[in-house]
């Protein structure tokens, strides 16, 4: 067997593991799993979730992963590369992979009977165990900070808003009340 330049991968899986070093290297968040006895109807209402999140989900070998993980500079992967991997990777949102796969574990109870479990995760370049991919997937989304963050700062523009308008009104009143009296005084 002809061995190629990604430590004794034959040049035909090359593009595999460039592949998988892409996704690795360009992605925010990332979430390895390990998966057994899940049936179809599961997987294919996981992926369905994932895809809607802008999350990629595929299931690699582990050796090629290894490799990958290796020419991309990531180390804390190959204790966690035993058995079924799948990654789950989204460019655009950190957390996305987490909060998905975590919270469909959850409502499906998959964990527990050991169908689909979290390996092992990493944010921004950084490896981060179970508990803190667990911990990652309870922060709110994107989106949710955004919302947050928009919310309080209308919250005072709003209450400007009600000022302006407060004062606004009284001086059409006080303006009001000094045009009656001077009706009245010129009657």
């Amino acid at each position: 067997m002809h061995k190629g330049r990604h430590g004794g991968v034959a040049p035909q899986k090359h593009a595999v593991v460039e592949e998988i070093k892409g996704w690795l290297t360009n992605a925010k968040g990332v979430v390895l799993t390990g998966y057994r006895g899940l049936n179809v109807a599961t997987d294919t209402e996981l992926r369905r979730e994932l895809r809607a999140a802008g999350v990629t989900y595929k299931v690699v070998k582990n050796t090629m992963l290894r490799i990958a993980a290796k020419e991309a500079g990531i180390e804390g992967f190959d204790s966690h590369l035993e058995g079924t991997t799948a990654i789950a990777f989204s460019t655009e949102d950190a957390v996305a992979p987490a909060k998905i796969l975590c919270g469909f574990m959850k409502k499906n109870k998959l964990e527990d009977a050991g169908i689909l479990t979290v390996k092992v995760g990493m944010v921004e370049g950084k490896v981060i165990d179970e508990k803190e991919v667990k911990a990652l997937a309870s922060l709110p989304s994107r989106e949710e900070l955004i919302a947050k963050l928009l919310g309080s700062m209308n919250a005072p523009i709003a209450n400007t808003v009600g000022v302006l308008s407060a004062v606004i009104r009284n001086a059409v009143y006080v303006i009001d009340a000094v045009r009656q009296k001077k009706e009245k005084e010129a009657a």
